[in-house]
């Protein structure tokens, strides 16, 4: 790829990491019905143990997207170092997950604060992350506390499943049908009509 298209690349979602609050404007992927790069795809969730009606949606759509790309889910036990303080729990949970991150990763963290997103901007932000020479697209779900500050620093892009607050059970199931409901818009599928 030329260098001025992986500038406007990363223009974008630099813009989107310092403006999480304005709404993209696109109403359809430009990469729908395009090929694009698929990157793995990781995500970290931080939380207590899955009941076993969400591992069975989690292992279903993760069958589902591994059609289309490598995935990984990543489970990170809530509050690591049982302590009672919620900002030691907070650090605690922000060193794993950094560990967990590699340097060449393009790192989304979802928070209700981050920017909203619809299905084909979702669908964009994946065809874009394969043409930033990341190797490796990390979408990262906090705890019951939200995420850390270095995880807020590192990340390449805030956005947002919806403004309330969701379980991270729910916020992966959300994350994982999106997932692969951007895939079905940039193959140009019917599953998102």
């Amino acid at each position: 790829m030329e260098v001025s298209r992986w500038s406007q690349c990363y223009a974008v979602f630099s813009q989107m990491k310092k403006n999480t609050s304005a709404p993209l404007l696109a109403k359809k992927s430009k990469y729908s019905g395009q090929s694009i790069r698929a990157i793995p795809i990781r995500i970290l969730t931080v939380g207590k143990r899955r009941s076993p009606g969400v591992q069975l949606l989690v292992e279903e759509y993760m069958e589902k997207l591994r059609y289309y790309c490598s995935v990984e889910d990543v489970h990170v036990k809530s509050n690591p170092k049982s302590s009672s303080n919620v900002k030691a729990q907070i650090d605690a949970e922000d060193m794993v997950i950094m560990q967990q991150i590699r340097h060449e990763d393009w790192v989304v963290v979802l928070d209700e604060h981050g920017l909203d997103v619809g299905s084909e901007q979702l669908a964009d932000l994946l065809g874009d992350a394969g043409r930033t020479g990341s190797t490796r697209l990390a979408f990262c779900i906090g705890g019951p506390y939200g995420h850390g500050p270095q995880l807020r620093n590192r990340a390449d892009v805030t956005i947002r499943l919806s403004s309330m607050v969701l379980n991270h059970q729910i916020a992966l199931i959300v994350l994982l049908e999106q997932l692969y409901r951007s895939w079905t818009i940039i193959k140009g599928q019917k599953y998102h009509h």
